[in-house]
């Protein structure tokens, strides 16, 4: 009875296992794992897994073509968790699959971060390798070199050193969305991350300011940060959301500095306050929405008698919504009524095509454009469309003497239908009219 009971619990072993003796992926186990990886001079990339895990399961295609790929370059194997959990345990296994590299020292594997895709699988492989021969040449000095060193701080720098100390008051409580890296400093991925890292930060800074910041935790000194967000390898990066920083997601984008800083755009497209679109009633509102701004859009409307408060809100509504769409390219939005800055007008050739009309002027090359299409929907998206993209059309002017005219200070619109001006009465009881002359 109990040799069947045994046999019986071999056999739902053996026929819960993700790989079998037929692939090319090896089968590690407690009898075997030192022996063959440990002791040995070669490179392993070891997947420590449960068989009824998921995402095991989804990787088994691309890690048994991996090992096909790689055989008798390097080696592919997998440890079954379930049934040989010393295996994984030194190495702090907390979640599957997890994928380490054995390398030239097999006391201190690598976690493997990419794509979970054979071609992925099998670049990281051959990089592997070539580190492993500089590491025999050197002895591995470099990397003794290099344990427990933190990062260097430097110079043009916009990576914000973060830990357990200002974690809380820098993030958690702050407005700003924030892209955070939890990394290791013996970590090879994040070494490699660091100045993909900063150029993205540095970038991010001169396009954005603060409105979006970025952010590096040393792990292995704020290890209660890391525990906190289920870090379980490096280099982690994880996304804090303006209004969810309690509950960040887990990065999804590409490790260079141009799919960080795009991604990081995206955090403040999502963040950035549309435009308001003011009347352009002083100077000083001039000065606001267009002196140092990369563009302004003047839209000069018609005068309130021929629209009423029905017409121009509804011309308001447009421009609102205009700006809405641009509102990442943080240009200055100003509107007056036909009529209101009559030396504005003329400076910018507006009126001959009646009215609504649009000019945007372009600061720093001191020119403008007026809208020849129409003033709607598609006539000014596809205008501005333009203008973003350098296409500024034939309509384009040179500033006359590179400055705007001054603005009139005039009442902004009360918002209501217009009136016609009052005449004054006239007598007409002693007029003499001509059949009486």
């Amino acid at each position: 009875m109990m040799k069947a009971l045994g046999f019986l619990l071999a056999l739902v072993s053996y026929t819960s296992a993700l790989y079998s003796s037929g692939d090319d992926v090896v089968e590690l186990t407690s009898a075997n794992f030192k022996s063959k990886v440990l002791d040995s001079d070669e490179l392993w990339l070891v997947e420590f897994y449960a068989p009824w895990c998921g995402h095991c399961q989804q990787l088994v295609p691309a890690w048994k073509k991996a090992a096909k790929t790689l055989k008798g370059v390097a080696n592919v194997g997998a440890v079954d968790m379930t049934a040989h959990d010393s295996v994984g345990r030194p190495y702090g296994i907390q979640g599957f699959p997890t994928i380490k590299v054995f390398g030239y020292n097999k006391n201190k594997p690598t976690d493997y971060q990419g794509a979970r895709s054979e071609k992925e699988i099998s670049d990281f492989a051959f990089q592997a390798l070539r580190k492993m021969v500089q590491d025999r040449e050197s002895g591995g000095a470099g990397d003794d070199q290099e344990q427990g060193k933190g990062r260097q701080e430097s110079g043009g720098n916009a990576v914000v050193t973060l830990n357990d100390n200002n974690f809380k008051e820098l993030v958690l409580d702050s407005d700003e969305p924030w892209l955070v890296e939890f990394y290791a400093p013996w970590c090879g991925h994040c070494k490699r991350l660091e100045p993909e890292w900063k150029a993205a930060a540095n970038k991010l800074k001169n396009e954005v300011g603060d409105a979006v910041r970025m952010g590096a935790v040393d792990a292995t000194v704020s290890q209660s940060l890391g525990n906190k967000y289920g870090v379980r390898g490096y280099p982690t990066i994880k996304v804090f959301r303006k209004g969810a920083k309690e509950s960040p997601e887990d990065f999804q984008g590409g490790r260079d500095s141009s799919s960080i800083f795009s991604a990081a755009m995206e955090l403040y497209e999502e963040n950035v306050e549309p435009p308001t679109i003011d009347e352009l009633i002083s100077a000083k509102v001039q000065e606001d929405n267009c002196i140092g701004k990369q563009l302004c859009v003047i839209s000069f409307l018609a005068d309130i008698l021929d629209t009423g408060a029905k017409g121009r809100n509804e011309a308001l509504e447009l421009l609102t919504t205009m700006g809405e769409k641009f509102k990442k390219k943080q240009w200055g939005w100003v509107w007056t009524e036909a009529g209101k800055q009559k030396d504005l007008e003329k400076a910018l050739n507006i009126g001959g095509s009646g009215f609504p009309a649009m000019a945007v002027i372009v600061d720093k090359k001191k020119f403008y454009t007026v809208l020849t299409g129409p003033f709607n929907n598609d006539g000014i998206e596809s205008f501005l469309n333009g203008i973003s993209y350098g296409r500024a059309g034939r309509n384009s002017h040179a500033l006359p003497d590179s400055q705007l005219p001054n603005v009139v200070d005039c009442s902004p619109w009360d918002g209501k239908d217009g009136q016609l001006p009052q005449e004054e009465e006239v007598d007409l009881s002693d007029f003499k009219w001509d059949d009486e002359l």
